[in-house]
């Protein structure tokens, strides 16, 4: 993994977390990278609250929660947050589509169960959403620039969609108003992730310095 610290976040999300523990997360931050802990907390108030307070002795930067959990949770986390810890509220996954949402009884679309659930966030103080990179629009219509952005089922051009079903490319992602992008598989499964890492870093600087994307 060192041959990506310079200028890569790592992400640890709970399979990885569940295998190796705050342990990992401690040789992570030794070495100098930044930590996003993807552990999507959904709990009772005070659970999350204390959650949040024992991830915070990690010195993690970014950590999830559903904000399915609704305002009082998310008014919890925020309250046990420290300044530096970016709270990132998730919305829908991105292997979900209308026949999930229809599924487990949500009669909204997903752009407006998206838009729904990031103006809870927004409205308890919450840093920034994940979101599938189709709502990004919607989003900045919603709650402007208030609230990053993190993107994942980011694919590159020809890459397997694996299981996610709202995908979009790193530049578009960009493009379309993108703060953050989640990149797992097509780097960590590549045949050579470093390659694969470069690549997406040239398609993302393509974007930003040649097209004017910002």
């Amino acid at each position: 993994m060192g041959q990506f610290f310079d200028t890569l976040w790592m992400k640890i999300g709970l399979q990885l977390f569940a295998a190796e523990g705050p342990d990992l997360v401690r040789a992570i931050r030794e070495m100098g990278a930044n930590v996003f802990l993807d552990l999507k907390l959904h709990d009772i108030p005070n659970t999350i609250a204390r959650a949040v307070e024992s991830v915070a002795r990690l010195d993690v930067q970014m950590l999830t929660l559903h904000l399915s959990g609704g305002g009082e949770m998310v008014r919890a986390a925020v309250a046990a947050a420290p300044e530096g810890l970016l709270l990132l509220g998730v919305t829908v996954l991105t292997s979900a589509n209308r026949e999930t949402l229809r599924e487990i009884g949500m009669v909204k679309n997903i752009s407006q169960q998206v838009v729904r659930l990031a103006e809870i966030g927004a409205d308890c103080g919450i840093g920034g959403v994940v979101a599938g990179a189709q709502e990004i629009g919607a989003l900045r219509k919603a709650v402007g620039e208030s609230l990053k952005l993190v993107i994942p089922g980011i694919r590159p051009r020809g890459s397997e969609e694996h299981d996610q079903k709202r995908i979009m490319t790193p530049a578009e992602a960009i493009a379309a108003g993108a703060d953050y992008l989640v990149i797992g598989r097509p780097i960590t499964a590549a045949p050579d992730p470093t390659v694969a890492a470069g690549k997406i870093l040239q398609e993302i600087e393509s974007c930003v310095f040649r097209t004017g994307c910002t």
